[in-house]
């Protein structure tokens, strides 16, 4: 099994789009002295990513949210829903904001901070490229803590049909599947799932792949967004310590 940290056979295509001419040219000289990453090319404005994509095929793109004619949220739901879509790594100046969770629902793999150091922004792209989503449990809490302030601020009736259609596609999981799905919601390490429900780490990450497929997902976050909409954290007990172990 290859590590998603060593360097990919075959070099990372990528696709840097921010409107910002001295933030792309600082990310092409960062990033295209790595031996296994190349620049494809450069976009603009999120309208430009549709053709980009058709004409340069990456493999990833790194996608700055807040673009004047068609902003990097919009591009990146559009580009998402397509059949073959390359990964997608926001690159934004906050931590975790409401456009950053917006991003994770549409469906990108991860996010990094414009001052993050370079040989993570690097990393970053070879573990997105590898199938690794760049999305750490420590974010992975951040991100369910503003989904929670989200939610409390929409009225009752979208809250009820989020949580309904969320508990319907979480019906279809066993129920191990979900017992990892409400731990990952918790934004627990697969170490920590492991510990508190009896299981080995490798059968923790099998479970999550399962989940995955079955859901239609391409990363943690948004399993841990669904278990957040069907108000399934709040009928467990609190903390990675405290769930049920499952046969």
């Amino acid at each position: 099994m290859t590590n998603p940290l060593d360097p990919p056979a075959q070099p990372v295509r990528l696709l840097i789009v921010d409107d910002d001419p001295l933030v792309r040219a600082g990310l092409t000289f960062m990033l295209g002295g790595a031996a296994d990453i190349v620049i494809v090319g450069e976009g603009a404005d999120g309208s430009e990513v549709a053709d980009l994509v058709d004409r340069l095929r990456p493999d990833v793109v790194l996608m700055d949210i807040r673009m004047p004619t068609m902003d990097g949220l919009a591009a990146t739901e559009a580009l998402r829903s397509r059949p073959d879509a390359p990964e997608v790594v926001v690159l934004t100046t906050f931590h975790a904001d409401e456009q950053v969770l917006r991003a994770i629902r549409a469906g990108a793999a991860g996010f990094v901070l414009k001052d993050t150091p370079p040989a993570q922004i690097v990393d970053s792209v070879r573990r997105v490229a590898a199938g690794d989503p760049v999305l750490s449990p420590a974010v992975t809490r951040q991100l369910m803590d503003l989904a929670a302030g989200v939610a409390a601020g929409t009225g009752a009736d979208g809250r009820a049909g989020r949580a309904e259609r969320a508990r319907r596609r979480i019906a279809g999981l066993a129920e191990r599947e979900r017992a990892v799905a409400v731990a990952v919601g918790r934004g627990c390490s697969n170490a920590e799932i492991a510990a508190s429900l009896c299981l080995s780490v490798a059968t923790v990450k099998t479970n999550v792949s399962r989940i995955l497929a079955k859901l239609d997902f391409n990363n943690r976050v948004q399993i841990a967004l669904l278990v957040h909409d069907a108000g399934l954290l709040d009928e467990e007990d609190d903390g990675p310590g405290h769930l049920r172990a499952v046969p």
